[in-house]
């Protein structure tokens, strides 16, 4: 299993506000989508996170997201060393994630940027 990086989540009120913050201090530009009623800004390393409570509350249990070359690999990884999937494998728009509980008691999104073909 490659690692590739990893994202920080950052669940924030003023979506447009952080935004701006995070893209002064990495100098990237936020790459914006919408998944599951939460508005979400990708700049550099950080994730940023607006939405709902309810919806906050749960994104909030995922300590951060690794970036990996393969999910399927890593699933396979993973459950050979006792985590346990809890959603996933699954498309995304940029390609495909999982969401583990590792032994410890702590959860990671893992994500690859395969997108299947259409």
């Amino acid at each position: 299993m490659e690692i590739l990086g990893t994202t920080i989540r950052v669940c924030v009120d003023d979506l447009d506000a952080a935004a701006v913050f995070y893209q002064r201090l990495t100098g990237a530009p936020p790459q914006r989508f919408e998944r599951g009623g939460v508005s979400v800004a990708a700049v550099g390393c950080f994730l940023l996170m607006s939405g709902p409570e309810e919806e906050l509350e749960i994104l909030r249990k995922v300590t951060a997201t690794i970036a990996v070359a393969d999910v399927e690999e890593t699933h396979a990884v993973l459950t050979g060393n006792g985590a346990r999937v809890l959603a996933g494998p699954v498309p995304t728009p940029a390609g495909r994630n999982l969401i583990a509980l590792h032994p410890d008691g702590s959860v990671f999104e893992y994500a690859d940027r395969r997108v299947p073909a259409s």
